[in-house]
C-alpha cells in the first residue's frame, strides 16, 4: 500500500512538471502522435508501401493522397513505415551513446588519476574526428545495412555524453554519503553503478534524447548519399530516392523531408524540456 501511494505521488509529481514545461509537453505530444502511426501503420496505410504499382510519378490526389514514387509505390503509406526505421534507427543509436557515454565517463571522474587522463584523452581524440566522414568511411568499407548504421552511429556520438558523466562523477565522489560508503569498505565497482551513475544519469538522459534526433539526421544525410539501407523503407532514403525528381515529382522528397523534420523537431523539445526540467541552474528560465 505504502508503495503505491509513493508511486502515486511520483506520477502526480511527474505530470505537473511536465504541465508546467511548454517544451517537453509539445515534444511529447508530437511524440505520441509519431507513436501511434507506427502503432498503427498497417491500418492507416491505403496501400502496400512496397508493391510496385502501375501509376508512376502520380501527383497528390483521392488515389494516392501524397502522391507515388518514380517506382509507382504510395508516398503517404511509405512515410507511415519509414517513421518506424527513422526511430528504430534513432533510439537504437542514442541507447548506445548513451550506455558507452555513461559508463565511460563516470569510469573517468570517479576513478581520477591515470584512469581519467587516458580517458579523457580518448575522447578528445574522438572529437577532434569529424564523427560524420568518420561514419562515412565505416559504412562505406563495412556496408550499410540497419544494424552498421545503428551501431557506428552509436559508437561515434558517445563523448558528449561520457564528458557530461564525467563532470557528474567528479562532483558526486566528494559528496558525504559516497565517502561513508567508501569509508564503510563498499567495492567501488558497486558505489559506481549504486551511487554515482543513478545519481549523475540526469544530465545524460537529456543530452542522450537529443541525440536521438542528431542519430535521425545522420541516418538521413547516409541515404541522401546513396549509403543508406536499400532494402528499407526510410525517410533518408525516400529523400534520396527523390532528389531526381525534383523539377517533376517534388512530393516524393518534400513530404519525407517534413515528416523528419517534425520528428527531429520533436525530440530536440523534449531533450531541451528535459535539460530545463533536470537542471537546476535553468528551472527558473
Amino acid at each position: 500500500m505504502e508503495l503505491v501511494k509513493r508511486n502515486d505521488a511520483i506520477f502526480k509529481k511527474s505530470f505537473s512538471a511536465i504541465q508546467k514545461n511548454s517544451l517537453l509537453r509539445s515534444g511529447i505530444f508530437i511524440l505520441f502522435i509519431i507513436l501511434l502511426v507506427v502503432a498503427f501503420a498497417p491500418l492507416l496505410a491505403t496501400h502496400d508501401p512496397y508493391v510496385l504499382g502501375d501509376d508512376l510519378l502520380e501527383s497528390p490526389g483521392k488515389n494516392h493522397w501524397l502522391g507515388t514514387d518514380g517506382l509507382g509505390r504510395d508516398i503517404y503509406s511509405m512515410i507511415l513505415y519509414g517513421a518506424r526505421t527513422s526511430l528504430l534507427i534513432g533510439l537504437v543509436s542514442a541507447l548506445i551513446s548513451g550506455v558507452i557515454g555513461t559508463l565511460v565517463g563516470a569510469a573517468a571522474g570517479y576513478f581520477g588519476g591515470k584512469t581519467d587522463r587516458i580517458i579523457s584523452e580518448i575522447i578528445n581524440v574522438f572529437l577532434m574526428i569529424p564523427s560524420f566522414f568518420l561514419i562515412l568511411i565505416v559504412v562505406a568499407l563495412f556496408g550499410s545495412n540497419l544494424l552498421n548504421v545503428m551501431i557506428v552511429i552509436g559508437l561515434t556520438s558517445w563523448p558528449s555524453n561520457a564528458r557530461l558523466m564525467r563532470v557528474q562523477a567528479i562532483s558526486l565522489k566528494e559528496r558525504v554519503f559516497v565517502q561513508s560508503v567508501e569509508t564503510i569498505g563498499e567495492h567501488h565497482v558497486s558505489i559506481l553503478f549504486k551511487y554515482i551513475i543513478p545519481n549523475g544519469i540526469f544530465p545524460v538522459i537529456a543530452n542522450t534524447t537529443l541525440s536521438v534526433a542528431g542519430a535521425i539526421l545522420t541516418e538521413a544525410g547516409l541515404s541522401f548519399l546513396g549509403l543508406g539501407d536499400p532494402n528499407l523503407i526510410s525517410w533518408g532514403q525516400m529523400i534520396f530516392d527523390g532528389k531526381a525528381y525534383m523539377t517533376s515529382a517534388w512530393w516524393i522528397s518534400t513530404f519525407s523531408g517534413l515528416a523528419t523534420v517534425i520528428l527531429v523537431v520533436s525530440f530536440y523539445l523534449i531533450g531541451d524540456g528535459l535539460n530545463t526540467l533536470l537542471n537546476p541552474k535553468r528551472k527558473g528560465e
